[in-house]
C-alpha cells in the first residue's frame, strides 16, 4: 500500500491552490483503488458565495475531488508523475448522487476504485463520505492526453 503526503500529491496532480482538492492519500493499491482525504475548512474560497449564510461545499467540487483522487491512482498505476507534456482530462460523469451536505470542519473521505481501462479511457466508481455517511457518489471517466509542453515547462518529480 502506498501513502502520499502533500508533496507526493503535488507530483501526481497538476492542480494547485485554489483547485487542489486532495490533502492526503491514506492508501493506494496500484491498478485497484485509492483512499484519500480532503480537509474542508471555512477558508475555502467557494464558501464566500456558496452560501454566505450556510457554507456548503458544492457537490460538483466533491465529484472533482473524486476525479483528482482517480488521477493520482492512475498516475501511480502507470508509474508516472504529472508533467508539462500531458494532461489528465475528466471526460465523463454518470449516476452522480448527492446525499448529505459537506460543511466546514468536515473531513471528506474519497474512495475510488478502477472499474476498467479501455484504450485510453479509465472508468472508476467513486464515493465521498463524512463520518461514514455518503455525501456523494458517481461513476467517473478520465483520459490521459499528451500535449505540447508550454515553453519553459519542465517535468516535475524527476530529480
Amino acid at each position: 500500500m502506498t501513502v502520499l503526503d502533500i508533496r507526493g500529491i503535488l507530483d501526481h496532480l497538476p492542480h494547485r491552490y485554489p483547485f487542489l482538492l486532495v490533502d492526503r492519500v491514506l492508501e493506494l493499491e496500484k491498478g485497484q483503488h485509492i483512499v484519500a482525504i480532503k480537509n474542508v475548512t471555512i477558508n475555502e474560497p467557494y464558501f464566500v458565495g456558496h452560501f454566505p449564510y450556510l457554507p456548503v461545499m458544492p457537490g460538483v467540487l466533491q465529484v472533482e475531488a473524486l476525479a483528482q483522487a482517480a488521477g493520482i491512482l492512475s498516475f501511480q498505476t502507470m508509474g508516472r508523475v504529472s508533467d508539462g507534456g500531458s494532461v489528465y482530462y475528466f471526460v465523463g460523469i454518470d449516476n452522480a448522487r448527492f446525499k448529505r451536505p459537506v460543511v466546514p470542519g468536515d473531513q471528506l473521505r474519497l474512495e475510488v476504485r478502477i472499474v476498467r481501462i479501455a484504450r485510453s479511457i479509465w472508468k472508476y466508481t467513486g464515493k465521498a463520505t463524512v463520518d461514514g455517511q455518503v455525501t456523494a457518489e458517481a461513476e467517473l471517466m478520465c483520459t490521459l492526453r499528451e500535449i505540447d509542453a508550454p515553453e519553459g515547462a519542465a517535468a516535475r518529480g524527476t530529480d
